[in-house]
């Protein structure tokens, strides 16, 4: 199965919502980012779809890694995503929909049940998402 290489953000706010995102010409919702381009570091690729899809000025500094995860690809049948996850801490006032986004949504764990969702996030992104939202509430 061949793999598709992407970074992707998990950004919780202050509530406990997660951000996602859904792009043109898709039905599936998941965690914004992208695929890197020629020489581009997985941080240095989220960096730039950061600020392409939602007009995010960020640094390596802003960025906490949490590891890389294989799931099915949610557009790209037979593929698999090969993603370096990323947990980015932004106010929920600084994004907006631009590029090739046709939609984003701050979303709770009860909307993610009835959300059209990418594998990828329904089986390791949003997992993390809801423990450090429960973390950030309990502390």
């Amino acid at each position: 199965m061949p793999d598709i290489h992407v970074s992707a953000a998990v950004i919780v706010d202050p509530a406990g919502r997660v951000l996602v995102v859904r792009k043109h010409g898709t039905t599936r919702f998941m965690q914004p980012g992208g695929k890197p381009e020629a020489g581009e570091t997985a941080a240095q690729t989220l960096i730039r779809e950061l600020h392409e899809e939602l007009g995010l000025h960020l640094d390596d500094a802003d960025l906490e890694p949490l590891g890389r995860f294989v799931s099915a690809a949610a557009n790209e049948p037979g593929h698999r995503v090969v993603a370096d996850a990323f947990a980015v801490d932004i106010a929920e006032a600084d994004v907006r929909v631009q590029a090739e986004l046709a939609e984003l949504r701050w979303i709770t764990q009860e909307d993610a049940e009835t959300l059209p969702l990418a594998p990828l996030s329904v089986e390791h992104l949003l997992p993390l998402a809801w423990d450090a939202a429960a973390r950030h509430t309990a502390g």
